[in-house]
This record gives structure tokens, sequence and C-alpha cells, in this order.
């Protein structure tokens, strides 16, 4: 590892042992004093507030870790696996002596957040803790099961937010985690945590197996209206084969299948650098598709997801858009100069979203109107010579009928059948 790097990361753990210091300090918070601790953080919101909704951690907390006794845990976690008071969780298990907490398992991105996407931390010892960090980013099946195996746990407890995409990597962690545990004979615990975009309904084309990839493992729709424990109980059932995990889950309280995250009064840690708000993940179902394009999808601005756009592209493209009158959302002209990503450093043109009811606001046919518009008011639009594309859809169908001149509804339309399908599944796994 870098001396960057290592510096990197203890400027995290440093980061993370501050923030303990906060309430309680961490040598008095052991055994039941750290336990009503984190439970007590369930009554407070990081906006001053009161929490309505209590997630799986703490409720893990407050009944006392009994789900771990006797055991010895390692935890899936990345940045967002904090308390309601914002004290991580793997801080908060490991100064409490009921936890036999031996091991943190980091995803994309790493365990306390600090490679860009496409990268983790690898093997370190974790400077705030003193416990290993074992990297799973791009790893799964047997490799996967072995450092299960080579850590020594009985246990993997999961907890990351996602943010209800199927594209975005944390829940095919979950998923190859999930497959890697039971290979290796290790009981999994999944945490759950809201889908801050509401898990009222299940929208978008189905991944044709083919097209499965790390953004698309199994066939569920592109944005799958379920939290994780929920996915956790679909893929153990219908995934897992003959082969599922010992698999328990920790239900949320409090939380509705119509709530948006700022209603659960919960606070809102980035669960990527690119996906720095609420608002950033309403959408992202949606305009993630712009990946698959020549056109910038806003990475490297302040609005990623909201702001899209490429040199060369006019006024014209907010019109077209405007023009089809989406419900829930309106367009604006929009100008912005990437720092990273594609187009860094160069003004570009296009659109911003600016949605104004999310109650009927539609990600997904929202970016399919908006690809469809983009290409028939620019020139020079184009798809990725790889045609990611595809992976991100799960088939070659959004592509193909864009290109023959389909309009949204004709392309929407084509996925209605296999939506129904998934959906008839889906139900025998909610539990809210």
């Amino acid at each position: 590892m870098s001396l960057s790097r290592r510096g990197l990361l203890a400027g995290a753990g440093a980061a993370g042992a501050l923030a303990a210091t906060a309430g309680p300090s961490a040598a008095a918070q052991t055994g039941a004093g750290a336990g009503a601790a984190a439970g007590a953080e369930a009554g407070r919101s990081g906006r001053g507030g009161r929490v309505r909704v209590r997630t799986g951690f703490d409720r893990l907390a407050a009944d006392g870790y009994d789900r771990l006794a006797g055991q010895r845990v390692g935890v899936v976690t990345n940045p967002t696996g904090v308390t309601s008071g914002v004290r991580h969780v793997v801080d908060v298990m490991h100064a409490d002596e009921r936890v036999d907490l031996i091991a943190v398992f980091g995803p994309e991105h790493g365990f306390r957040g600090t490679a860009q996407a496409g990268g983790s931390e690898g093997r370190y010892d974790d400077p705030a803790t003193g416990l290993p960090v074992y990297d799973t980013y791009l790893k799964s099946g047997r490799p996967l099961a072995d450092i299960f195996t080579a850590s020594g746990v009985d246990t993997v407890v999961f907890d990351i937010q996602d943010v209800g995409a199927r594209f975005y990597t944390y829940i095919w962690t979950l998923y190859d985690c999930m497959k890697a545990a039971a290979l290796a004979g290790k009981r999994f615990v999944v945490l759950d945590r809201p889908n801050p975009v509401t898990g009222r309904a299940a929208l978008g084309p189905v991944l044709e197996r083919p097209f499965a990839t790390f953004v698309g493992r199994e066939p569920i729709p592109q944005a799958h209206g379920m939290t994780v424990t929920e996915l956790a109980r679909l893929f153990n059932g219908e995934f897992l084969g003959e082969s599922p995990v010992e698999l328990e889950t920790v239900r949320m309280s409090g939380w509705r299948r119509s709530d948006f995250f700022d209603e659960t009064g919960l606070p809102w840690v980035p669960p990527s650098p690119n996906m720095p708000t609420p608002e950033t993940a309403l959408v992202y179902a949606g305009t993630c598709l712009f990946e698959g394009t020549n056109l910038s999808e806003g990475r490297g601005t302040t609005r990623p997801f909201e702001l899209l756009g490429a040199e060369g592209v006019d006024r014209r493209w907010a019109e077209a858009a405007n023009a089809l009158e989406l419900p829930g959302v309106r367009f604006r002209e929009a100008y912005f100069t990437p720092t990273f990503s594609k187009f860094q450093g160069k003004t570009v043109g296009g659109v911003q979203l600016h949605v104004h009811d999310r109650e009927v606001f539609d990600p997904v046919r929202t970016a399919v109107a908006l690809l469809v518009t983009a290409k028939r008011s620019w020139s020079g639009f184009a798809w990725r010579p790889d045609h990611w594309i595809d992976k991100l859809t799960g088939s070659v169908k959004v592509r193909t009928s864009i290109d023959a001149g389909a309009g949204p509804d004709e392309v929407v339309g084509a996925w209605q059948e296999e939506l129904a399908a998934f959906r008839s599944v889906r139900k025998a796994y909610l539990r809210y």
C-alpha cells in the first residue's frame, strides 16, 4: 500500500475515532453501556429532530446483539453503516464486549470510503480499531469464500445503504457474499436500511441472464423497489438454487413503503462519491444509463446524474424533452464543466433535471425519453463502443429500439410483460 493511501486511511480512522468521542467515551461504552448508547441513538436525528425509522442495526443493538451471541463476527460495510447518531457500526460494535467482532470486509470504494468508482482499499488494518479489513470488490465464488474462511468468522453481517437501482453494485456485493458464505459454511445476517426512493414499485426492464455482470448478476428490474433484506430473501429463494445460505435478516421499524429518505429522519451518508444526496438517488435509476453513451452523466459536477450533456449540445435538447410533458419533471438548458470523467475541464451543454413531483416521477421512463430526444436533437449522439448500455439495461432491446426510431412509449411498453412477471415473484419477499 502506498504512503499516500496509508495516510488517507489513517485520516479516515482518526475521523471515525473523533466521531466516537462525540458521545460517551469508547472506554465507557462497553457491555450494557455501549448497547444502551447505540439504542438511544435511534431516538435522535442528524438534523436535531426525531428519528421515526430504526434501522436493522438499531434494532440489533437494542436487543443486546442476541443474534450474534457466541459468534465470531465479520461485517461487510462502508461509510453508510452508521447509527442515527452517525457513529459507524464497526466502531460501536468494536467497543462493545458483547460482540466478538474480528474482521471487516470492504466493497467498492472501500470500508472507510477512500476509493473512487471502480476502486477499493485493498487489505489493511483499520487504524481506528486495529481490525483486519479484507477487500471483497470484484471477488466472488470460491476466492471470496476463502477470504471468509481465512478471516476466522462464524457469521458475516451485511450493513450497507442501497439506492434502489439494479446497477448499483452494493446489492451484488450482497449477492456475492451470500453465495460465498454458503460455500464457506458461514451464517449470514443482513441488517435492513430504507430504499431511499421508496419501495412502492418495481420499474424498468428486467435483466436477461446473457447480460449478467457486476452491475446486474440476476434478472431483476432496473429499479427493484425493495430493501436489502427483501433482496437477500429474494436472492436466497430464487437465485441461490440448491445451496442457499443460512440467512437471518433484521428488519427496520417505522419504515413505510411510501417513504422517501427525507421522511425517515435518518442521516444521509453518501454511499459512493457520486451519490451525494437522496435527490441523486431519485434520478439515478434512470440517468445512470447515460454512462452507456458519449454524453456526460454529470460526474465531476456537484449534481451528478442530474446534469447531462456534451460538447455541441444546445437548447434544442431541453426543448424536445420538455415538449413530452413527462410527469413530475422539467428540464433546464444547462452548461457545466466537469472536473473529472467525461469532458474534464471542458464546458458542455445539456440539461438539468428538476423533479417537482417525486410522487409521479418515473426515473426509468424519463431516462428513456432523454435518450430518445438526445439522439433526435443532437447529431453527435453515440453509444459507448463497448455497448455498456446493454449491460445497464440488461439486454439489447433499449439500444436497438431507439436506434430503430422508437419513441419513449414504445420502448417502455416492450418490457411490461417481463416486469409484471417479476412483480408477481417479488410479492412473496416483501416485508413491509
